[in-house]
């Protein structure tokens, strides 16, 4: 297997984290954790599955996936190679004529949101091309064409990094206070930009922050009231609706 990163062009960094090239030669199944941004994909061979129970659902060669506040299993055939697109936080809404919310949860082909015409195009481009530089080239021209004019929404932009600064632990309340904007706003712009309400994107953030403080030698217990819960019952229901394990199992599995 192979996961290659690479840096957007000037031109889409401020709203892409990073491409990546992923190949794997054996079908597998893998669960993939909630993530703080939506994540577009295209397979340029095999094909890709979501995973619920023992339904196994082919998804679209091009497809995107909203933000989740749950884990999802997939299955990848052989032979499989995909481009990914991560986007930043508030950057897949300049792409995107819809608001983000209605993403929530969700696998969606890229054929409700463009032309068969130019899906085909960039299937064939795909295909034809030998190198990665190349794959992502044709990523990066889609995506420059799909680009609106609109700025991104600064209020909104503070009000990710405020929540990602404070760990997830900031009360919505709070934040609308600091931003000086009344709450019932900020909730509409913030779910339309981000894809999520502000609530559930701190709740993703805080879990996150949790496993990063865990991961770098810290004690579960304290790792989980240092991201404040302190009921231990709700941190392992949360922990495990995230990732789809307790607590211990999924750092013990992470150990060996």
């Amino acid at each position: 297997m192979r996961f290659d990163l690479y840096s957007p062009c000037a031109a889409l960094q401020p709203y892409i984290k990073y491409f990546a090239v992923s190949e794997q030669q054996e079908a597998q199944n893998y669960t993939v954790l909630p993530g703080t941004a939506l994540v577009m994909g295209f397979q340029y061979r095999g094909i890709l599955s979501q995973v619920e129970g023992n339904r196994v659902t082919a998804l679209a060669s091009a497809g995107i996936t909203g933000l989740m506040d749950t884990y999802r299993v997939f299955k990848n055939s052989e032979s499989i190679g995909t481009v990914l697109v991560y986007f930043k936080e508030t950057g897949a809404a300049n792409f995107f004529k819809i608001p983000l919310n209605e993403l929530f949860s969700e696998s969606v082909g890229m054929y409700n949101f463009i032309a068969p015409s130019t899906l085909e195009n960039i299937s064939n481009s795909l295909a034809n091309a030998y190198t990665d530089a190349q794959r992502i080239t044709v990523i990066e021209q889609f995506l420059i064409s799909q680009l609106h004019s609109l700025s991104t929404d600064r209020l909104i932009e503070e009000a990710v990094r405020l929540i990602t600064l404070t760990n997830g632990t900031m009360r919505i309340k709070e934040l609308a206070q600091k931003l000086h904007i009344s709450q019932s706003p900020l909730e509409k712009r913030f779910r339309k930009t981000v894809g999520a309400t502000a609530k559930k994107f701190s709740s993703i953030i805080r879990i996150h922050s949790l496993i990063d403080f865990a991961n770098n030698g810290n004690d579960i217990a304290y790792a989980a009231h240092n991201a404040g819960y302190y009921d231990q019952s709700h941190f392992i229901k949360d922990f495990k609706t995230f990732t789809g394990q307790t607590p211990e199992i999924f750092f013990s599995e992470k150990v060996k």
